[in-house]
């Protein structure tokens, strides 16, 4: 009998060395995904933050910081046009060069098995928030076709909750290529199902990385705009 079936780590494919100690043997169901290494190397994000994109304040020079929003969140607050749709976001780790690697491993290389990994923390958060639905930042036709599969869903599929797909994503020139004044400044790129009831609804969008808040904040102003009354997010990095 293999005690320990999962013997490589998800990440790095290197072998991983099972704890033989008493906790280990009295939790086989908690099979390691990853090694030691390279969890060691994922940098969870706690201590105080802004209030809505959950930026560190420890990583931030006191003069980007507005009372409990980061400058970056201040200015979008104030702005009316976007003032009040992204209630808060949430995210699990630092977006450090190692997690860049991992993240690009499983967004753009397809290796789909990576979602296991970040499935038991959003499992967790998402228990605690208990939105009424969870909506994952869609790709477009082209994207999808390209990558194989929509991370965000897949991270709600392993993480045991059903992915809301009210979302549809107009197709544009990757994100990643624009600066943060081209993103702020797009037309909406979604669109909404137009026969869902989202009236008083609490929900929770769900991404790969919060960079700029520019796609979560264009989803949260059509979701509110249809009704929604919370909208908050969820992403691996930040």
């Amino acid at each position: 009998m293999n005690l320990f079936p999962q013997d490589r780590c998800l990440i790095c494919h290197e072998i991983i060395r099972p704890n033989l100690g008493w906790g280990a043997l009295f939790s086989l169901e908690k099979e390691p995904l990853i090694c030691s290494t390279c969890e060691r190397r994922l940098e969870k994000i706690d201590g105080e933050a802004c209030r809505i994109c959950g930026r560190p304040f420890c990583l931030l020079d006191e003069k980007f910081r507005n009372g409990d929003l980061c400058h970056d969140c201040f200015r979008w607050e104030e702005d009316p046009e976007w003032q009040g749709f992204l209630d808060k976001n949430s995210s699990l780790f630092l977006y450090n060069d190692f997690l860049k690697e991992v993240i690009a491993m499983f967004k753009f290389r397809g290796d789909y098995v990576l979602a296991k990994l970040f499935a038991p923390f959003f499992k967790d958060v998402l228990a605690r928030i208990a939105p009424d639905l969870l909506v994952p930042i869609p790709l477009s036709r082209e994207r999808l076709v390209e990558r194989g599969f929509n991370q965000a869903a897949a991270l709600l599929i392993e993480s045991g909750f059903p992915p809301s797909e009210l979302l549809t994503r107009i197709h544009l020139e990757k994100q990643s290529k624009k600066s943060r004044s081209e993103r702020i400044h797009l037309p909406q790129v979604f669109t909404v199902e137009p026969d869902i009831s989202l009236e008083g609804k609490t929900v929770v969008l769900v991404d790969d990385i919060y960079t700029t808040g520019s796609t979560l904040r264009h989803a949260a102003k059509l979701l509110k705009g249809a009704g929604a009354a919370s909208i908050q997010s969820l992403t691996i990095a930040r």
